[in-house]
């Protein structure tokens, strides 16, 4: 991991850094020492790990809760270079959808493909930021919605030292085999009137789900339209699992 700059700002500490040519950034309090919780973030699809509300959301976490956020650009996202055989394929199901075919069938298929490469990638990333002094191996959290959770879900999946995660605007189409290996707690996030994916798809994934504890939020307005009191949730939610 090499940490390319430096930055801290109303008690938040922000360093860049790199891993194996995948871009990231880490917040943590300033001046920590020791051990504490960690929570990754997944940005959604076409925006980049200091999209506006991923930072807004990590100094939160960090300044109210004391924890340790990640994030890192997704492939063919912020810093990484473009991949030229996932902009053929996006290409395509956009012609596909211009042609009459169904959005979310082609969206789930392409993040099955792309979570391939992202669940190892967030494991090596999750290794190196868990061997620094200043966050160590405490418990972790997974926030993540649209792509964020898309390619959450198999990570969270996979993920042994993953202890909670709120997801959603996501759909089951490609995902239900690694929901029902989810058995960590779970607030899952739907729009009502999502105009990506359809709300019978997100309550699917959310049956789907085999966590004993999961909670259903459903709130009125279209994809990415979620309330601020939601954030609030989350706040509260990793507060409780995450210690």
């Amino acid at each position: 991991m090499r940490f390319s700059s430096e930055t801290s700002s109303d008690g938040v500490r922000e360093q860049l850094f790199t891993l194996d040519e995948i871009p990231g950034v880490l917040w943590t309090p300033a001046g920590a020492a020791g051990t504490r919780p960690l929570i990754l973030m997944g940005h959604g699809g076409g925006r980049h790990k200091k999209a506006p509300d991923i930072v807004a959301l990590a100094r939160r976490f960090v300044t109210e809760c004391g924890c340790a956020v990640a994030a890192v650009d997704a492939p063919g996202h912020g810093g990484r270079p473009v991949d030229q055989e996932y902009d053929r394929i996006a290409a395509e199901n956009q012609a596909r959808v211009a042609a009459g075919e169904e959005l979310a069938p082609l969206v789930a298929g392409f993040q099955a493909l792309v979570a391939r490469q992202t669940v190892p990638e967030w494991r090596a990333v999750l290794d190196a930021i868990q061997a620094l002094d200043h966050v160590g191996a405490g418990p972790v959290g997974y926030w993540g919605v649209s792509l964020g959770c898309g390619l959450g879900v198999p990570f969270v999946a996979d993920e042994s030292r993953v202890h909670a995660a709120v997801l959603g605007l996501g759909g089951a189409l490609a995902a239900t085999e690694a929901a029902g290996r989810i058995t960590v707690p779970v607030e899952f996030l739907v729009q009502w009137d999502d105009e990506r994916v359809p709300r019978a798809h997100s309550l699917a994934l959310f049956d789907a789900l085999a966590s004993t504890e999961k909670t259903l939020h459903a709130n009125p307005g279209r994809h990415g339209e979620i309330p601020a009191h939601e954030l609030d949730s989350t706040l509260r939610f990793f507060t409780r699992h995450l210690g």
